[in-house]
């Protein structure tokens, strides 16, 4: 019996076919993979919330974003990072997903480290107190330091042995989601140590401050004490001029510090009195700490504090300052100002 055989043009027309019916394969492949890369992942939210850690691999990556509810399969999320070349640059950080994102979106946000971010404020004049207050409020913040102790904690940023009061800078501190509370106040005590440098440097000649701490404190009270911006320079003037006449300051915002808890909203007489270490009517010179954190305004005033030969000032009540030269002069206006026992003021 014979064996018919195949002529050589029919494996040629059937080798065309598979090679045709390959291509089409991977050409709808392909079709399907473009389109799945430009559609909507679906979220089994409306916002999906992930923090990657620096070290996470490429894979774990794409399964935390599964586990974290995005609908789709881990290891086509995988095979798209490395595919695209970007897998290695996927950064760190906390990120957040909302309807819409496609896969393309997703790996771009973590390429270009487009996180979700949270805000810190700090504001001037703010006691250690409130800035510890605020900080444990600061939403998704890690508090490593809430259990520490004022020591522990400043020693943990890298100051030990430092009081903690004054020494962080006021301004807004953005943060990534998770982050330790312990590295913004770090940011905030950096940026507070570049500021008071800076301003140290430029200082007037013959100021009666030793170094830039008494500077930091100096600033810490007229932020305390001034009412208008424009009044910070003669603030000044009249501390550095006290100072160097070894007047006490007799700033009433350090008498309230050191009374702490013990303050009842209105200072009275007996307070004045009451000796404390940031008592400035009973004691000369500045306190041995800040009283408040100064913003850079002020520690600009203390350090170039406006000439003047005065050596008392009042508040008006409208949140501007009487300044005078003698102790009769003041007298009159705290009758003015302070005590609504009005007379007529003196010539300039």
């Amino acid at each position: 019996m014979s064996q018919r055989q195949v002529q050589p043009g029919a494996w040629r027309r059937a080798g065309k076919y598979a090679i045709v019916l390959l291509l089409v394969a991977l050409a709808l492949a392909a079709a399907g993979v473009a389109a799945w890369l430009h559609s909507a992942l679906p979220l089994a939210s409306p916002r999906v919330e992930l923090s990657i850690e620096p070290g996470t691999s490429p894979r774990e990556v794409a399964q935390a974003w599964v586990d974290a509810g995005v609908r789709a399969p881990s290891w086509a999320l995988y095979h798209w990072f490395r595919w695209s070349g970007l897998a290695r640059r996927i950064r760190a950080g906390s990120y957040a997903l909302e309807a819409g994102i496609t896969p393309r979106g997703l790996l771009a946000k973590m390429v270009q480290g487009d996180e979700t971010l949270e805000r810190l404020r700090l504001i001037e004049g703010w006691t250690w107190s409130q800035c510890r207050a605020a900080l444990a409020r600061s939403p998704r913040m890690q508090q490593t330091g809430a259990t520490l102790s004022d020591a522990e904690l400043m020693a943990a940023i890298g100051l030990p042995g430092v009081a903690p009061e004054g020494r962080f800078f006021p301004d807004t501190y953005v943060y990534s989601r998770g982050v330790s509370d312990l590295t913004v106040l770090r940011r905030a005590a950096q940026a507070m140590q570049q500021r008071l440098a800076a301003v140290w440097a430029e200082r007037s000649a013959d100021l009666p401050l030793r170094d830039a701490s008494e500077a930091l404190t100096l600033a810490s009270i007229i932020e305390k004490e001034t009412g208008q911006a424009g009044e910070r320079g003669l603030v000044a003037g009249v501390f550095i001029n006290r100072l160097r006449l070894g007047m006490p300051l007799q700033t009433d915002p350090s008498v309230v510090y050191g009374l702490g808890t013990g303050f009842s909203g209105r200072l009275r007489s007996r307070d004045l009195r009451a000796d404390t270490p940031f008592n400035t009517y009973t004691r000369s010179g500045l306190p041995p700490t800040p009283i408040a954190m100064p913003g850079l305004a002020a520690l600009r005033a203390a350090v170039k504090p406006e000439a003047t030969r005065a050596l008392y000032f009042v508040a008006r009540g409208d949140g501007s300052s009487a300044f005078s030269n003698d102790l009769a002069t003041h007298n009159r206006a705290v009758n003015q100002y302070q005590r609504n026992n009005p007379r007529p003021s003196p010539p300039p």
